[in-house]
């Protein structure tokens, strides 16, 4: 299996041209590898004009609606974003989860539509409190709630992200979590892909980490955690630090 990784650049930059010599950086700072794919989820606005100097990285939503077109003010939907050419749509972020009041069921919602339509949801689950060293059972709460009436078949094109809310870096406590933790994290959702899908099907799911990831940090969740690649956030937005990440994961078996 490939490692994947996405940068996840947020409400950043704050221009379109900003956005366009961002990706136009990381892409000069990065080369094509084999064994990594790499996604860059830009904000809407910036959508198109990103996508068309992307040459070595795809091209990446940071949320999509469940429904096709029509009366839905403000939302942007899953066929707009099949015209940009969008490969992965980041989905039920801890941010939206949080701060929009997104439920289970929308996260469901859009990720039927999204399997059903040929995009692979990046499906983001965490906690926000942990104690102890347990990875609390909401995690597989949300996992399962997501995945309603999500049939085999399409459930291959999914992928998982772990991404604790604690240890994501827009928190000022935000710290990351241990390449041991993500590894029981990964470990407890495939147990729980296996038992909705089977092993073959849960073993073809990328299950990636999320949560202050960063150039000094990604190796140990790659070997130690055995994660198969990461949502990165703000260090994707420092091209020398996001090709470092690159670097590192092509290097990692």
């Amino acid at each position: 299996m490939k490692k994947l990784l996405i940068a996840n650049w947020k409400a950043n930059p704050d221009s379109p041209g900003r956005a366009v010599a961002l990706a136009r950086k990381i892409e000069g700072k990065i080369s094509l590898n084999r064994n990594v794919e790499i996604v860059i989820a830009p904000p809407f606005p910036f959508l198109g004009a990103v996508g068309k100097v992307l040459r070595k990285a795809k091209l990446g939503a940071q949320d999509s609606s469940w429904e096709d077109t029509g009366p839905h003010t403000g939302e942007v939907s899953w066929h707009q974003l099949k015209h940009l050419k969008i490969s992965y749509v980041i989905i039920g972020h801890s941010e939206r989860r949080q701060h929009l009041k997104e439920t289970d069921e929308m996260v469901n919602l859009k990720v039927r539509a999204l399997l059903k339509n040929g995009l692979r949801p990046v499906l983001c689950v965490g906690e926000r409190f942990r104690h102890g060293n347990e990875i609390p059972p909401l995690v597989g709460e949300q996992l399962m709630k997501a995945l309603a009436s999500v049939p085999t078949p399409q459930a291959k094109n999914l992928v998982v992200t772990y991404e604790p809310v604690w240890a994501i870096s827009t928190n000022s406590r935000a710290r990351a979590d241990t390449p041991d933790s993500a590894f029981r994290a990964k470990i407890y959702l495939r147990k729980i892909l296996a038992d909705l899908y089977g092993r073959r099907t849960a073993e073809v799911v990328p299950i990636l980490y999320g949560g202050s990831v960063n150039a000094a940090n990604i190796v140990p969740f790659l070997t130690e955690g055995r994660m198969d690649g990461a949502l990165v956030g703000s260090a994707s937005l420092q091209p020398d630090q996001f090709a470092s990440i690159v670097r590192q994961t092509s290097q990692c078996d």
